[in-house]
C-alpha cells in the first residue's frame, strides 16, 4: 500500500541563508508500493497502444538496414537519445559543438567544456548500459550504480557517483528545504530496498516490454535514488529494458526527444502513477494506465521520426554518391560514406580507426570528399585539422527541430523547447 511519511524539516540555523530559507516545516515524503507482487492490469486501449508501440520499435530495428553495415544509425540515435535526456535536465548544447568536443577528448590542446563533459558522460553511460546490461543474467542494483557512476565521472559532483543517497531530496520549490516542493521522494532509509525491488521487477519477462519499461521508469523517478542524475539514469533504464526484452536489438528510438517535447504531459504522467492506497483501486489502475499509454505514444512518435530521419540520410547518401560518380565498393571512400552518419565530425586518425583502414587510405579519400562538398574542413581543439559533414549535421538539426514540435513540423506548430536554429538552405 502506497502512503506518505510525515516528517519535520529542521534546518541549520547557523547557516547564512535568509530567514525564509532557514525556516522549518512539516512535509510529506511519498512511499510507493513495491513493484514485485503487483498485478499490472492494462485496459483495452492501453494494451492496444503498447502493442502498437512494440510493433513500431521492432519494425524500426528490422527494417532500418540502410546504415546497418557501419551501425552508424545506431550510434547516432543513441547519441540523440542521450543528448535529449540531458536537455530535459537543463544541459543545453548544440550538436556541432558536442561532436567537436567528443572528437577533441584526449587531445593535448583541448579546452575543458563542462556542459559537453556532462552530455558526453551521458552518451557513454547510456551506451555502456544498453550494450552491457542487456546481456547480464539479472539486473542488479550495483549495475544501476555503475551507470550512475559513469554519468557523473569527471563532473563537479563526481563524489556522489554510483552511491545511493543518504539524505532527503525533493523536486521543485527552493533548493534549501522541501517546504514548497512539488514532490518529495521516499526518505533515504527506504531507498535500498525499493531499488532491489525495482531491479527484480526489471528482470521479469511476463509483461509487455513497453509497459514494463514505462512502469520501471516511473518507479525509478519516484524513488529518485541519487543526489543528482536521476532523470538521465532513469531514461537509460528504459533502453536497457527494451534491449533486454529483445524488441530493440540494434536501434534505440529517441524516446527522450519526444518526452522533452511533451514535458508537461511527461511530468503529469509520472505524477499519475503516484497514487495513495491500494494498487487495485480504480484510481490507481487508471493513473498507471494513463502513464503507460502516454509512454507508448512517445515510443511510436520516436520511431516515426527516426524512420523519417533515416530516409533523409538515405537520400543524402544517394546525392553524395551521385556527386562522386563511381565509388568502388569497400574502398575508403565507400566506407566513409557509410560511417559518416554516426560520426559527422572526424579527424583522419579517427576516420581510419572507425573504418578499419590506414591513415594513408583515408588521406587519399579526403580530397575527393572535400571537392564534392561531402566534407568541409574545420578545427577541433585549438589547431587540430578535422572534417565535418555539414549537410548531415543540418539534417540532424532538422530532426531535433521536428521532434521538438508537437505536430512534428515547426512550420505548423512552434517548438515547445529550445532547439537549434533552422539550417540555412
Amino acid at each position: 500500500m502506497s502512503t506518505v511519511v510525515k516528517l519535520r524539516w529542521r534546518p541549520n540555523q547557523s547557516s547564512d541563508l535568509s530567514r525564509r530559507d532557514r525556516r522549518g516545516c512539516d512535509y510529506e515524503a511519498y512511499l510507493p508500493d513495491p513493484l514485485v507482487g503487483r498485478r499490472l492490469t492494462l485496459d483495452g486501449s492501453t494494451a492496444a497502444d503498447v502493442s502498437d508501440a512494440e510493433a513500431a520499435i521492432l519494425r524500426l530495428n528490422q527494417d532500418g538496414n540502410v546504415l546497418a553495415d557501419s551501425e552508424a544509425m545506431a550510434r547516432l540515435l543513441l547519441r540523440a537519445e542521450a543528448v535529449a535526456s540531458s536537455r530535459i535536465e537543463g544541459l543545453e548544447i548544440a550538436g556541432r559543438r558536442l561532436l567537436k568536443a567528443e572528437l577533441a577528448r584526449g587531445l593535448e590542446d583541448s579546452r575543458p567544456d563542462v556542459t559537453a563533459t556532462e552530455v558526453l558522460n551521458n552518451i557513454a553511460a547510456m551506451h555502456w548500459a544498453v550494450e552491457t546490461l542487456s546481456h547480464v543474467p539479472e539486473l542488479r542494483v550495483d549495475d544501476v550504480l555503475t551507470v550512475h557512476d559513469r554519468l557523473l565521472a569527471g563532473t563537479s559532483i563526481e563524489r556522489f557517483g554510483g552511491t545511493l543517497r543518504d539524505m532527503q531530496n525533493w523536486i521543485g520549490g527552493t533548493s534549501f528545504n522541501p517546504c514548497s516542493a512539488t514532490f518529495v521522494p521516499p526518505p533515504p532509509e527506504y531507498v535500498p530496498e525499493l531499488m532491489r525491488d525495482l531491479c527484480a521487477f526489471c528482470n521479469r519477462d511476463d509483461l509487455p516490454a513497453v509497459a514494463q519499461a514505462a512502469v520501471a521508469h516511473a518507479q525509478f523517478e519516484t524513488i529518485h535514488p541519487f543526489v543528482d542524475g536521476n532523470g538521465r539514469t532513469g531514461r537509460a533504464l528504459i533502453h536497457v529494458i527494451l534491449r533486454r526484452r529483445g524488441i530493440a536489438p540494434r536501434l534505440v528510438p529517441p524516446i527522450s526527444l519526444v518526452l522533452a517535447t511533451w514535458s508537461a504531459d511527461y511530468v503529469a504522467g509520472l505524477t499519475m502513477t503516484r497514487y495513495r492506497g491500494e494498487f487495485g483501486e480504480q484510481a490507481a489502475v487508471d493513473g498507471v494506465n494513463a502513464w503507460i499509454s502516454l509512454f507508448a505514444g512517445a515510443c511510436q512518435r520516436a520511431v516515426a521520426d527516426a524512420d523519417a530521419y533515416e530516409q533523409r540520410v538515405r537520400a543524402l547518401q544517394a546525392r553524395w554518391r551521385t556527386r562522386l560518380g563511381g565509388v568502388r565498393k569497400n574502398s575508403a571512400t565507400d566506407l566513409l560514406l557509410h560511417a559518416l552518419p554516426g560520426a559527422p565530425v572526424m579527424t583522419v586518425q579517427s576516420a581510419a580507426a572507425l573504418i578499419g583502414r590506414s591513415v594513408q587510405a583515408v588521406n587519399a579519400a579526403i580530397p575527393r570528399l572535400l571537392e564534392t562538398g561531402v566534407l568541409e574542413q574545420t578545427t577541433v581543439g585549438q589547431r587540430n585539422r578535422a572534417f565535418e559533414a555539414a549537410e548531415l549535421i543540418d539534417t540532424f538539426t532538422a530532426l531535433e527541430r521536428q521532434l521538438a514540435s508537437p505536430d512534428a513540423d515547426t512550420l505548423i506548430s512552434p517548438p515547445t523547447r529550445r532547439v537549434p536554429y533552422r539550417p540555412a538552405t
